[in-house]
């Protein structure tokens, strides 16, 4: 690490200190400097500290279900460009952990950044789910001094099953598709899954665009349709 780098990265450490110690409902019964650290950037976080789950781990012939992510430098990219623009278009492959990286993104936001809402958002109920329960996972599998430094609501088992809500005021909510479902939350972030096989997609778009204050996320795989003209900046008329 060079001179320059150590500096910034002091800079940035700072900055996360203060914030911490004015946000953190329980700073004065927690090593500070070891939350600091954990939670500097979600890179950080989720290769040393929060864990994924994977259901093919004993096919696979690993030792544990539960893993953190592997250091491949697109998450570094990916969550580092999330910083930069409002608006982003994903084009996702499974094996790539594009939703996972996601969640991550967000649910560390929420976690760390009091009164921050997240809503995630895919065509069906059941999918929805899945990414909550992503987001509880990694909740779940940190270690206990960044549990009781971003303590929840109330314990994972009592939180409902479309919900991950902290005691910070911030909330994960998941919903099904269509854009009626977004209208009655002004979320911080947004994230819309596989957004080519939700028929609503555009409108819900323009929902976002109108209630969503902080990051909008559009992240599909590859597929005819809205979506693959909204990333592209294709205008389509009524004729087409």
């Amino acid at each position: 690490m060079t001179a320059g780098e150590f500096k910034n990265l002091r800079r940035r450490l700072d900055i996360l200190e203060n914030k911490v110690m004015r946000n953190s409902p329980t700073r004065k019964n927690v090593d500070q400097s070891r939350v600091i650290l954990a939670t500097a950037d979600t890179y950080k976080w989720v290769t040393e500290y929060a864990k994924t789950y994977n259901e093919h781990w004993i096919e696979e012939g690993r030792p544990d279900p539960y893993e953190f992510f592997p250091r491949y430098n697109y998450f570094r990219t990916t969550f580092e460009l999330l910083e930069y623009e409002r608006v982003h278009w994903f084009v996702k492959s499974r094996d790539l952990m594009l939703s996972w990286s996601l969640v991550a993104y967000f649910t560390k936001n929420a976690m760390t950044v009091p009164f921050r809402g997240v809503l995630f958002q895919t065509q069906k109920e059941d999918k929805v789910v899945q990414l909550i329960d992503y987001a509880k996972c990694l909740y779940k599998t940190q270690p206990a001094f960044l549990q009781e430094a971003y303590p929840l609501k109330k314990p994972l088992d009592k939180q409902q099953q479309l919900t991950l809500e902290f005691a910070n005021g911030s909330y994960i909510a998941g919903i099904p598709g269509g854009a009626d479902q977004i209208r009655s939350y002004h979320p911080w972030g947004y994230l819309n899954d596989e957004s080519s096989f939700q028929s609503e997609a555009g409108e819900c778009y323009n929902e976002a665009l109108a209630v969503v204050k902080g990051k909008i996320v559009f992240n599909s795989s590859a597929g005819p349709g809205w979506y693959a003209d909204a990333r592209r900046d294709i205008v389509r008329t009524e004729e087409d």
